[in-house]
């Protein structure tokens, strides 16, 4: 059973490490921050970042009821309008496991999602996903910082 508690370490711990991958981001210059690289589904890092911060508030936002896929990559074209977004993200997040009853973190039930599509969802699992997909495309950030000639280290899960 997945605790609000528990979630909310994780949250903070994943959230530790996009901070750091964001101000790492912050030595790429315009053109390397929106340059395509081939071989990755969102070709550039300022497009993967974007996907990775609103990928959450998507998640979140279904778990309070509001589906909303519509936001828009060029409302954020720097890492200072990244970081702003990723600073409401995650206190949204925060906001909603510190609220969540606790029964209901672990029950799935449905929940509408993009396309008018009901799904249903255990919200723990939810908040699970979210936090496991920002470490799926910061390895694709760090591999294309790494090509970029900046490459990055230090983001391993922490574990203190």
């Amino acid at each position: 059973m997945h605790t609000s508690a528990a979630l909310l370490d994780l949250h903070e711990r994943t959230h530790r490490n996009l901070r750091a991958l964001l101000e790492h981001c912050r030595t790429l210059d315009a053109d390397e921050l929106n340059r395509d690289l081939p071989g990755f589904g969102y070709p550039t890092v300022r497009l993967q970042l974007h996907h990775m911060i609103g990928a959450e508030e998507y998640w979140i936002g279904v778990l309070n009821g509001v589906v909303e896929a519509d936001d828009n990559d060029a409302d954020f074209p720097t890492i200072d309008t990244l970081v702003a977004w990723r600073d409401r993200v995650s206190a949204a997040t925060v906001a909603w496991l510190r609220g969540v009853d606790p029964a209901l973190l672990n029950t799935a039930h449905p929940h509408q999602t993009w396309g008018g599509r009901e799904r249903t969802l255990a919200p723990a699992h939810v908040v699970l996903r979210t936090q496991t997909h920002l470490y799926h495309h910061q390895g694709q950030v760090t591999a294309m910082c790494r090509l970029l000639g900046k490459p990055v280290g230090g983001l391993d899960f922490p574990l203190d």
